[in-house]
């Protein structure tokens, strides 16, 4: 039997204990939720009653679905039954707080343990709402200034055709005759303006950021028709190379990840001195799509390749380094990763690696 003083040690390190726990949960700078198995919130910290705007008592009281916005509901559903089977969880989701305003959490979903039986989830939440737009005005920033880049060289590809239909048109109206031949070239030329200015009106609207089931050698080829006028102008030619039996779908921004890629061509171009290519390939490799970026550059040597991404770390003069680094968070966000190889006088390959979707995913 235990006696009096072992009895009195115990008791005062379970309370120092308990004081740890009560510290690490009153004093996080992270909101702190501790949600039971049916998913009721049963307690908060400070600054998860702060992120919601409601009392712990308050929240007892309140469905999930009431905090939670309603086109994330069922993924966070998924998430919490992970959990409950011993599994942690991070993701991003929108809550709706007292003020009836959208608040976008970074969470952590942790099983709470006792006697190896999950009793209850700890979730763990950033606000990083403001932290998300600030985000949004770079990369808005960031790839206006490259269409700014592209202007000069799309304009000159519209005026090509455009110097055509003048001379068919001047040929007709001196002939008073309506040539066929003359019409059809005509057509086709318009059809290339449309196609060029749609491509260009598309990318440069501002669209709210919607992660879709995306055909990602359709992106490709919407993108290669906007950086042909660049390229044409540099003498470089863009080949895009397909190895994959069947389309390749990934869930993405179709705006943003367009924006990566005219980035990565961009710099392709601009690293090619005389007559050179950008040879694009798309290979399904297990669950993962990869997009290969070889050019006959240049090339980097390996210091700048360690710098690369890097906020206004840049090898052009002009340069402000934020292209890349926005190109980086972008892909963060598509859960992807940008590599990149190359040496002095040997061209440079970058590798854009995503997550390929299940081809009947419903995601929309």
């Amino acid at each position: 039997m235990e006696s009096q003083q072992e009895l009195v040690v115990k008791e005062h390190e379970l309370q120092t204990s308990n004081q740890h726990y009560q510290s690490l949960f009153k004093h996080n700078p992270d909101g702190v939720f501790e949600i039971s198995k049916t998913g009721e919130v049963l307690l908060a910290n400070p600054e998860g009653e702060a992120i919601v705007g409601y009392s712990s008592e308050e929240l007892q009281k309140m469905k999930p679905s009431a905090l939670i916005a309603a086109e994330e509901f069922d993924m966070c559903k998924e998430y919490f039954k992970e959990v409950l089977n011993g599994k942690g969880a991070k993701f991003e989701m929108n809550v709706i707080n007292r003020k009836r305003e959208r608040r976008l959490l970074r969470c952590s979903l942790l099983p709470i343990i006792v006697h190896k039986q999950v009793v209850g989830v700890f979730m763990i939440a950033r606000d990083i709402t403001t932290y998300r737009q600030d985000e949004e005005l770079m990369i808005t920033s960031e790839k206006m200034s490259v269409i700014g880049q592209m202007a000069g060289a799309v304009a000159h590809e519209i005026r090509n055709p455009l110097t055509s239909l003048k001379g068919f048109v001047q040929v007709m109206q001196a002939s008073k005759e309506t040539n066929d031949t003359y019409l059809d070239i005509m057509m086709s030329e318009i059809d290339r303006i449309n196609l060029i200015s749609s491509e260009m009106l598309i990318l440069g609207k501002k669209q709210h950021v919607s992660f879709e089931k995306t055909n990602l050698c359709e992106i490709l080829k919407q993108v290669i028709t906007l950086m042909e006028a660049q390229a044409n102008l540099n003498n470089v030619s863009i080949l895009l190379k397909e190895t994959a039996k069947r389309p390749i779908y990934v869930s993405a921004d179709a705006n943003q990840l367009k924006q990566v890629f005219i980035n990565v061509i961009k710099n392709g171009v601009e690293a090619i001195m005389e007559k050179g290519h950008i040879t694009i390939t798309v290979e399904e490799k297990d669950t993962r799509a990869l997009i290969h970026f070889e050019d006959n550059g240049i090339g980097m040597s390996q210091e700048r390749i360690e710098q690369v991404g890097t906020p206004f770390y840049s090898t052009k003069e002009a340069g402000t380094g934020l292209g890349l680094a926005v190109c980086y968070k972008i892909m963060e966000r598509h859960q992807g990763t940008m590599h990149f190889k190359s040496g002095k006088g040997k061209g440079t390959t970058v590798t854009i690696d995503m997550p390929i979707i299940e081809r009947n995913s419903r995601l929309s």
